[in-house]
C-alpha cells in the first residue's frame, strides 16, 4: 500500500514489474482506506491463484480472459464465496486492468468482457411454523385481544400494513361459517375482498366485543384514536422483543403467502387475488425456494 513498504505479493511468484505497476496504481488513486484494503486483498488472491493454477509466475501481460473467468468460478465454487463478494472482486480487478491498459502496461483489459454473476432470485423470507406458534402463544399468554386480531389478519389474509390500518367496521363481514374483509385502500388504490378463515374470524370477533366504544369507524383503535402504521410497527417491535426474532408487517405477509402455497400447491391465481397482485410474475417469487430450503436440498445429494 502507499508508502507502507509492504510487498503485497510476498511469497507469490511474480514478474519483475508487477509489484511496481500495482503500487503505481494504488498511489495514483485516492481510494478510501477500506477500498484500498479490498483491492490489495483481491489482487493478492488473484495473483496467488494465477501462479498456482498456471504453474508460472504472475505476469500481468499474460493474464487472459479465461484466467479471469476461471478465477471468478473458483471463488464461487471452490471457495464458496457469496455472489456479491465474487462480483466485488471482479469489479475491482476490472478497474485495475482497465488502468493498466490505459497506461499501456497491457494491450487490452482481459476482464472487460467477463460478466458478473447473477444473483439467484430467492423467495422472500417468512416466519416458520414454530415461530408463528410462539408468536400466537405469547399473545394468548398476555390475553392481548387486539394483538391477536391484528396478527391473525396479517397471517390469514396477507394484508399490507396500509390495508390493515384503514379497515373500517363496515368492511368486515362475519357469519357463522364464513367471513370476509374488504381492503378498500390497497396499493394503487385498488379494492379487494379477501376471505377470513376461522382463526381470523374468531380473532376479529373477540376484538369487536372488547373494542372500546369510540367514535372512530376504524376497526383497530387505541387510546388516542385509530391505530397508525407507526402503532402497528411498534406492536411488531414489542412482540419481536418478547419472541426473540424479528417481526414486521411485510414479513407476516410473506409468511401467509408461503403457507398458502404449502397448503394449495401451484394456486398462484388465488394467492395473487388475495394479495392484490396485478401480475402473476410478482406472485411467482413465492414459488422460488428459500435459501435454507436450497441448502437442505443440496445436502441430501449423494453420489
Amino acid at each position: 500500500m502507499k508508502n507502507s513498504g509492504v510487498n503485497v505479493f510476498d511469497g507469490i511468484r511474480i514478474g519483475p514489474d508487477e509489484s511496481s505497476h500495482f503500487q503505481e496504481y494504488l498511489n495514483g488513486h485516492d481510494f478510501a482506506v477500506g477500498t484500498r484494503r479490498l483491492i490489495v486483498h483481491d489482487v493478492r488472491q488473484f495473483a496467488s491463484w494465477f501462479s498456482e493454477s498456471n504453474q508460472e509466475p504472475f505476469v500481468i501481460s499474460r493474464v487472459t480472459t479465461r484466467d479471469v473467468i476461471d478465477f471468478r468460478d473458483y471463488l464461487r465454487r471452490a471457495k464458496g464465496q457469496a455472489v456479491a463478494t465474487v462480483n466485488r472482486s471482479l469489479v475491482l480487478l476490472r478497474g485495475l486492468f482497465e488502468w493498466l491498459a490505459e497506461q499501456n502496461h497491457i494491450a487490452a483489459n482481459p476482464a472487460k468482457q467477463v460478466k458478473e454473476l447473477k444473483r439467484q432470485q430467492l423467495a422472500p423470507k417468512g416466519l416458520d411454523k414454530s415461530q408463528v406458534r410462539k408468536l400466537l402463544r405469547e399473545i394468548e399468554l398476555r390475553q392481548d385481544t387486539r394483538a391477536n386480531a391484528i396478527f391473525s389478519l396479517f397471517l390469514y389474509t396477507g394484508c399490507r400494513v396500509g390495508d390493515l390500518v384503514t379497515v373500517e367496521l363496515s368492511d368486515v363481514l362475519i357469519a357463522d361459517r364464513s367471513g370476509s374483509v374488504v381492503f378498500r385502500h390497497g396499493k394503487g388504490n385498488k379494492q379487494r375482498s379477501v376471505p377470513l378463515p376461522l382463526p381470523a374470524r374468531r380473532g376479529l370477533q373477540a376484538w369487536m366485543e372488547f373494542r372500546p366504544p369510540v367514535e372512530s369507524s376504524h376497526v383497530f383503535v387505541g387510546e388516542r384514536g385509530p391505530l397508525t402504521d407507526r402503532g402497528i410497527r411498534s406492536l411488531c417491535d414489542k412482540y419481536s422483543a418478547i419472541c426473540g426474532f424479528k417481526i414486521h408487517p411485510h414479513l407476516l405477509r410473506h409468511t401467509m403467502a408461503h403457507r398458502f402455497l404449502e397448503d394449495n400447491p401451484g394456486d398462484l391465481v388465488s394467492l395473487a387475488q388475495i394479495l392484490g397482485h396485478d401480475s402473476l410474475e410478482t406472485t411467482k417469487r413465492y414459488v422460488q425456494r428459500a435459501e435454507e430450503q436450497l441448502a437442505e436440498a443440496s445436502e441430501r445429494m449423494t453420489y
